[in-house]
């Protein structure tokens, strides 16, 4: 199988090096054909940049008058709503192993259960990252978004966003047993999540009982730490980036888990 041996000599004895060249072989080998899928139908994605564009251009006008700085906010927000939707396409990527009866081949190929996940997320997770930036540049551009004073700061609490997502996703598709169960939990989830954490609405006039709820929502916390890395404020990063890095961490670890003691088999559909 194309994921069962890497082009390495094998006239000696695999070392660490060995083993972590063939892991890198096989999640390469998944990523390569995930990336294929992807560009094959790219619609969803298309989609989920261009709604919040239209959004922002509509919202615009309310959030300037609105709060303080409502250009950041109206920006910020849509892109934490509209990216939380795209847990659905990390979700169907692990899904559709599990629809299609090739999960169970893959689960018997030498690549682990984190090599699998890796495969099938990496693409996911760059189209994330690509989809963000769009919509930075286009805030800055179109909206009147600052331009953002640390660009590092930018793309490192976009990648945690990014991870954070894909491990729920990923989470998600190791306990679902059909696409529109996975749809429902997703859409509704990904709605409640990032309206509750003022992705929709600026949390300042939502009710005071909202305001407290947000802290429960990855949302909440994304926009925190979105907004501080636009400022360049690496104080007011660290706590909502440690927040959601647990989260991606505790999820991932469960999507693992489930997934190598067989609870994800295909059988289950």
């Amino acid at each position: 199988m194309l994921l069962d041996a890497a082009p390495l000599d094998t006239s000696h004895r695999a070392g660490a090096l060995d083993n972590l060249r063939d892991a890198g072989y096989r999640v390469a080998a998944m990523a390569k054909h995930n990336t294929t899928i992807r560009l094959r139908d790219p619609g969803q994605m298309i989609s989920y940049v261009v709604m919040p564009m239209v959004l922002m251009l509509v919202l615009k006008p309310l959030y300037v008058r609105a709060v303080e700085g409502g250009a950041t906010k109206v920006v910020t927000g849509l892109l934490v709503m509209f990216s939380v939707f795209a847990i659905s396409i990390a979700g169907n990527a692990i899904l559709a192993e599990r629809t299609w009866r090739t999960w169970d081949r893959l689960r018997v190929s030498k690549a682990s259960a984190t090599e699998l996940l890796l495969g099938k997320t990496i693409p996911i997770f760059v189209v994330m990252v690509v989809q963000q930036t769009i919509l930075l540049i286009y805030g800055c551009l179109v909206i009147g978004l600052p331009v953002p004073r640390s660009l590092g700061y930018v793309a490192l609490a976009m990648a945690i966003w990014a991870f954070t997502l894909l491990s729920i996703g990923a989470a998600l598709a190791a306990i679902v047993r059909s696409h529109g169960e996975l749809s429902v939990i997703s859409d509704v989830g990904a709605l409640t999540l990032s309206s509750l954490g003022g992705a929709l609405v600026p949390l300042s006039i939502m009710p005071e009982w909202a305001q407290i709820a947000a802290h429960v929502s990855p949302g909440y916390w994304a926009l925190i730490m979105l907004q501080a890395a636009v400022r360049g404020d690496a104080a007011g990063l660290l706590a909502p980036a440690g927040v959601l890095l647990a989260i991606g961490v505790v999820s991932g670890t469960f999507a693992v888990r489930r997934l190598t003691r067989g609870w994800g088999r295909s059988r289950l559909l």
